[in-house]
């Protein structure tokens, strides 16, 4: 097969899972030894590249962060682990969901810390935006996160559209 039309073959979402770990240095926390959201922010924002460039295999770049919380603090010296997949993709945009982890592997502890939907934009080294091979969904978790994806975007379009004409005089 030719190598060019590979890159516009469908891929499954497997294709794309990524895992990412960081230890919490003191560089990445406040004086009180907790991780910064910024970092952790940060973190998600490489996970999620990552699974968008597995599956475009083209340059990305972030379009849109959703809403995010942090549920549980995370301390200097504790793992993070970042897992990241391709939910769904559209037309030359996709959206990548991360989870990030804190594991204590002192205390053999691990616990959900955020959770985040980015959006990603493929573009050629001209900045161009480029189309995306579609994702194939295998398992019912798959399955789900693909559907909903879509009804995200949709309440993303609405809330785009409502800002754009609440910034009209």
């Amino acid at each position: 097969m030719n190598p060019i039309s590979d890159l516009t073959l469908p891929r499954p979402v497997r294709d794309s899972q990524s895992e990412m770990a960081e230890i919490v240095l003191p560089n990445d926390a406040n004086p009180l030894g907790a991780l910064l959201g910024g970092r952790l922010m940060h973190w998600i924002d490489l996970a999620g590249a990552m699974s968008a460039h597995r599956h475009c295999r083209n340059y990305v770049v972030t379009a849109a962060i959703d809403h995010m919380d942090f549920w549980v603090p995370v301390h200097v010296g504790d793992l993070v682990i970042l897992r990241s997949s391709v939910n769904r993709v559209f037309r030359t945009s996709m959206e990548v969901g991360v989870k990030a982890w804190v594991e204590n592997y002192i205390a053999d502890d691990c616990q959900h810390v955020s959770s985040a939907y980015l959006t990603f934009v493929a573009i050629d080294a001209g900045g161009r935006h480029v189309e995306v091979p579609a994702v194939i969904p295998e398992t019912d978790d798959q399955r789900r996160r693909y559907d909903d994806a879509g009804r995200r975007r949709e309440i993303r379009r609405a809330e785009r559209d409502r800002r754009r004409n609440n910034a009209r005089p």
